[in-house]
């Protein structure tokens, strides 16, 4: 690839070290560095805002899964006490039960991304120790066979093992590496805000030619939000002018509005990475996906993404596993996010206006009173139920791929539970059967294992209650590697995977084609050669 003047610069300043420089220090940015610290990697992460400020138009909430993984690493309280919980949850619109999920956050933690994030910055740079360089841009980058020269805006020069670009959905990192960033383009847009208005609005949802709408107070004294369904396809920043009017098109009044603490434009925009891997750069969150906030998934499928890469990044820094580990994060993570780009544009089909798209509500409503129907919708929008393909050989026992469930557990310790014996984010394995009755080799020794006295029947999404086997063997992520007998031949193979001695042996793994380069070569990219 052709190189400018910039680009042609990179290699003339002495470079900082680092084992993995991460751009962006949002919700996904913060926890991937979170799972580097408790690892024991140096990591770093480049910022280009002051501080962690950003507008309430941004993430309202966390979902199940999302605060499993909080409580894997014993941080979910900090978060559970800033915010407030709902036992329901909507798709598109339609509200959805939690309360009987077999998890035990089974509902929604109401805490928009403008609180979440100084918390989690809090535990990431205060307690853990990353530091965060701020108001500083990535411009271009060199990769070689060693690791990344990373080009900032200043002129200086960080040098790093691997860069992550968890750098939003205009993402320079996965732009810069040439990486494609394929969907649909928008058809619709919506203006949310918060004001203060003289006129007190009657809260509620209200549907009509145009599609959904809301509003209501933030609290009792709060200021108005309001979610507004445009009647045509608008882009760019809302004016005063149109939120007015749009006001007035659905309500017949602005309410006499008279302040706006934030407004902004949303549209249906829906794109994914073609591949999350270009040998040393990876991507995360919105970098590698985007798509409108139905269900509130965003920032959850971005927290998520970085607890599947932590722990196989760390792996492969530490010179535990093999570089083809870093290959599963893409054939694990990406499936993942294209399920959830396409359940949030059938949400936008559902919350569309006129009496085609109100019959498909009617008849949908209707199918998700199903118990069964519920729970399953329900379980795919909160990430209960995602099963990687980890052995699909159809002896494998149905826990395997699945996230482990935090059942209590009666250990030599004493009592606990799954998720406190996860904190360390190593590879965990349960002896069920007799104490002491696992033999492990001495090159297994980074995986923890535990004997548990007691077992009985465990509750999972989708599956009901299935018997607990005589040993599991737990990831770092808290997803199940290989459940079964420990004297059956697999479980060597498969502990040997855990422990970092033997390569991946994953069904489905694959590459993008995309990812087809030489990488022997030394590729230079800039910002300017892939501009958005």
């Amino acid at each position: 690839m052709s190189s400018n003047k910039r680009g042609a610069n990179l290699t003339s300043s002495a470079p900082g070290e680092c084992s993995v420089v991460i751009v962006g220090a949002g919700p996904t940015g913060l926890m991937l560095g979170a799972e580097l610290a408790i690892a024991g990697v140096d990591a770093s992460i480049i910022e280009r805002r002051p501080d962690q400020h950003v507008d309430g138009s941004r993430a309202g909430g966390l979902l199940p899964r999302s605060l499993e993984v909080l409580d894997q690493r014993g941080v979910v309280d900090r978060f559970l006490d800033a915010g407030h919980t709902f036992g329901a949850h909507g798709f598109g619109g339609i509200p959805l039960d939690l309360s009987d999920l077999p998890t035990r956050h089974n509902y929604v933690l109401a805490l928009r991304q403008s609180e979440f994030e100084p918390i989690l910055a809090d535990w990431v740079t205060g307690e853990l120790g990353v530091p965060i360089e701020r108001e500083s841009e990535v411009v271009g980058f060199v990769q070689d066979d060693d690791g990344v020269q990373i080009e900032l805006t200043d002129g200086r020069c960080v040098r790093s093992r691997f860069l992550i670009g968890c750098d939003g959905g205009r993402s320079v990192v996965r732009n810069t590496a040439g990486i494609g960033f394929v969907g649909s383009d928008p058809t619709r847009s919506w203006i949310v805000a918060e004001v203060d208005t003289s006129d007190e609005p009657e809260p509620g949802m209200r549907y009509d030619t145009a599609g959904l709408h809301g509003i209501g107070r933030i609290a009792d004294a709060g200021p108005v939000r309001a979610v507004l369904t445009e009647r045509s396809l608008q882009t760019g920043e809302p004016t005063i002018d149109e939120l007015r009017h749009a006001l007035v098109a659905v309500y017949g009044s602005d309410f006499a509005l008279h302040t706006v603490h934030w407004m902004s434009r949303f549209t249906d925009v829906t794109r994914q990475a073609v591949a999350y891997r270009d040998r040393r750069v990876l991507l995360a969150g919105d970098a590698a996906h985007i798509h409108p906030p139905h269900g509130g998934q965003g920032l959850n499928t971005g927290v998520q993404d970085a607890v599947n890469l932590g722990w196989k990044l760390a792996d492969v820094v530490l010179g535990r596993s093999s570089d083809p580990l870093l290959d599963t994060y893409h054939d694990e993570r990406h499936p993942v996010a294209r399920r959830v780009l396409h359940n949030t544009l059938a949400q936008v089909a559902l919350t569309s206006g006129g009496d085609r798209h109100q019959a498909l509500r009617d008849h949908i409503a209707e199918v998700l009173g199903i118990t069964e129907a519920r729970r399953r919708i329900a379980a795919m929008l909160c990430g209960l139920d995602i099963r990687y393909d980890l052995d699909s050989s159809p002896d494998a026992h149905p826990l395997v791929g699945r996230r482990i469930p935090d059942v209590d557990l009666e250990t030599a310790a004493g009592p606990t539970h799954m998720f406190e014996l996860l904190r360390r984010a190593r590879p965990l394995l349960l002896n069920f059967g007799e104490p002491g009755g696992i033999d492990t080799p001495a090159s297994s020794g980074d995986v923890r294992k535990v004997d548990v006295t007691d077992r009985g029947a465990w509750e999972l999404p989708l599956l009901g209650s299935i018997d607990v086997p005589p040993a599991v063997l737990v990831r770092p992520d808290g997803h199940v590697a290989w459940a079964g007998d420990p004297h059956d031949a697999r479980f060597a193979q498969e502990l040997a995977v855990s422990a970092g001695t033997a390569p991946p042996t994953s069904s489905h793994h694959h590459r993008t084609a995309s990812l087809n380069t030489n990488a022997t070569s030394t590729t230079r990219h800039t910002a300017e050669e892939h501009r958005p």
